[in-house]
């Protein structure tokens, strides 16, 4: 029998050279995509900081925009539009998170694989989908002929978060260790009090993460702000009621870019650096929030 020579495969050969340098080239191409998606980035925001920074000012985000004729003038602030968004994403909120989290639920504890891989992969889809496919789908069904309102808004970007929210609540019910549900059905207690009692509570990060990060995405969503509210008959007033038109930044940027001139150019930046500025917030605050949830689930 022949010996076996143990150094043989240790020993560096051409194919061996081969691999090292594709290997190098990989790594670099994987930092240099990554270095220039940063670039595009902070160029992004730095150019969105240097036009819009000059209009940030308290009155700018308390006061109201004027009207005349008709149109916005250059006087005023987004008072309205904060609180118009606010109203309507807070509605979506509340329609979304209680969906979605029952449907990761479902896939984690109670589907069959065969009933959840189409379920997962209609989210997929439902996720895919553009924002203008989903206001016009809500504006044919619920606009047209009836009138605009926040709560169409609301809708539509409750389905745009519904995905969202099932993927990272699903994701984090996956991390809770299976010894935990095991040892509660030893004890004799039933799938659904645990899912309740123990599940639930140990994810619990990861869903405010996931809602967290659905709410970002949803506030700069501009195709369902302009089709189904307050792109016709647009109040100047802060409105809370979401059965009426309300105002949300991105009608005002929109509009202040339209109208034109250097003072709506420069608001025009305005908002768009408070709508930049929250959804930035919004993300730090989701990655902290898992980053702990995580270390939670592990201890």
């Amino acid at each position: 029998m022949a010996a076996i020579d143990y150094a043989r495969p240790l020993t560096p050969s051409g194919n061996l050279r081969r691999r090292r340098a594709m290997d190098r080239l990989m790594r670099y191409g994987c930092t240099l995509a990554a270095i220039i998606a940063v670039g595009i980035l902070v160029l992004f925001i730095e150019a969105i900081v240097q036009r819009g920074a000059s209009v940030i000012s308290w009155s700018f985000l308390t006061e109201n925009p004027n009207e005349s004729f008709g149109f916005h003038t250059a006087v005023g602030g987004i008072g309205n539009a904060i609180i118009g968004s606010a109203v309507i994403c807070a509605i979506a909120t509340v329609i979304a998170m209680p969906i979605g989290v029952l449907i990761a639920l479902f896939l984690s504890e109670f589907a069959t694989p065969r009933i959840a891989n189409p379920v997962r992969l209609a989210l997929d889809l439902l996720y895919g989908l553009p924002s203008i496919v989903l206001a016009i789908f809500v504006y044919g069904a619920l606009v047209y002929g009836v009138g605009q309102s926040g709560f169409d808004a609301s809708l539509a970007l409750a389905m745009i978060m519904i995905p969202l929210i099932a993927r990272t609540t699903g994701e984090s019910l996956s991390l809770v260790p299976q010894e935990l549900r095991d040892a509660s059905h030893a004890l004799g207690i039933s799938r659904w009090r645990t899912t309740l009692g123990m599940t639930i509570p140990s994810a619990l990060g990861g869903i405010v993460t996931g809602t967290v990060l659905a709410v970002a995405r949803a506030a700069g969503e501009t195709a369902p702000m302009l089709l189904l509210t307050s792109y016709a008959n647009n109040p100047v007033t802060t409105g809370f009621n979401p059965f009426g038109p309300l105002n949300n930044i991105p009608y005002d940027i929109f509009n202040f870019s339209e109208e034109g001139g250097p003072t709506n150019i420069a608001k025009s930046w305005g908002a768009a650096l408070v709508l930049i500025a929250f959804v930035l917030i919004a993300n730090i605050v989701a990655r902290a929030l898992h980053a702990r949830s995580r270390r939670m689930i592990t201890r």
